[in-house]
């Protein structure tokens, strides 16, 4: 067994961590080549790195980890992450695994990083440890705590109305438009500077759509913030991996509002707003990712979907 380096520009190694991962994880999780691209990419102030575990010429095993430097507001408590890794399953429990992760947490320490979280990255491949594959035991045995439950929930919008509990708020919700990129900023700058502020200049960096974004707007400017994914938008839909729901797919997430105004019902407000826009532009299966939140996306209709763990440990 030998590790070599993880070309991330390498279209052979890209298509070798889509095999590994699709089945090491099966077709509920399945990737493709498109999304390891987007998620390769490199984030600014990032760095990312990965190897793959050959045994005999072949790959069995890849991970691939990242380091986010200058972004205190982001990865405040010095982490870093482990994006991805996956294994063969006819070459488990046999050392590649502890391999890999025994590089990747050692670069992770290298680049500064004192922690190392699983999953939930900076072009997540997933928030943590998928509770369907049995697999978190791995994770405890190296010394991994903190093993939260979060949700992608899940609804069919086909039908979707607006709850009938909802009431009137003095605000509009709408897509943000071209030109209105610092207003959008400048409200993530105010009210959440980490890592939505980061995701949506880097989303914006990237080409993707100012009009993914829902805009509350109350009488003072911009009170709220919902980013949405259509299956044309840049962040691949797959990543949310809704391949049980009905298609056209939608996604809904991150969603804000402003410190001082919160308890008013401008969540709910710019929540069913968001998914007024996606059930009317015919998007059936709709995702929830990544929140704990399951009581309050069930009351518009969500139930839980898929169940992660958010194993994370000290760098020494």
């Amino acid at each position: 067994m030998k590790l070599v380096e993880l070309e991330v520009a390498d279209p052979g190694h890209r298509q070798a961590a889509v095999e590994l991962w699709n089945e090491a994880c099966g077709p509920a999780l399945e990737i493709s080549p498109h999304l390891v691209s987007y998620n390769m990419r490199p984030a600014p102030g990032a760095v990312i790195a990965g190897r793959l575990a050959e045994d005999a010429g072949q790959p069995v095993g890849f991970v691939l980890a990242c380091a986010l430097q200058g972004e205190p507001a982001v990865n405040s408590a010095g982490d870093g992450w482990i994006d991805a890794i996956a294994v063969k399953p006819a070459m488990q429990q046999r050392g590649a695994g502890a391999q890999l992760m025994d590089w990747a947490e050692d670069w992770l320490a290298a680049q500064g990083c004192t922690r190392v979280r699983i999953g939930g990255g900076l072009r997540p491949f997933v928030p943590g440890v998928p509770v369907e594959l049995g697999s978190a035991g791995f994770f405890r045995k190296r010394g991994y705590a903190g093993f939260r439950s979060v949700w992608d929930m899940a609804a069919n919008l086909a039908t979707y109305n607006s709850p009938s509990w909802l009431h009137e708020v003095d605000a509009a919700v709408r897509p943000a438009q071209v030109g209105q990129e610092e207003l959008l900023l400048g409200f993530l700058r105010r009210e959440f500077p980490g890592r939505w502020r980061y995701e949506a200049e880097m989303l914006l960096a990237d080409g993707g759509r100012i009009s993914d974004y829902m805009l509350l707007w109350s009488e003072r400017g911009v009170d709220g913030v919902c980013l949405v994914t259509f299956q044309d938008s840049l962040r691949p839909i797959e990543r949310f991996y809704p391949y049980t729901l009905p298609k056209p797919w939608g996604q809904v997430g991150s969603i804000g509002i402003s410190a001082d105004r919160r308890g008013q019902g401008l969540g709910a407000a710019l929540l069913d707003g968001a998914l007024r826009r996606l059930h009317n532009n015919g998007v059936n299966g709709c995702i929830i990712d990544w929140t704990d939140l399951v009581a309050f996306y069930a009351r518009f209709g969500f139930a839980q979907y898929r169940e992660y763990v958010c194993p994370a440990r000290a760098l020494t």
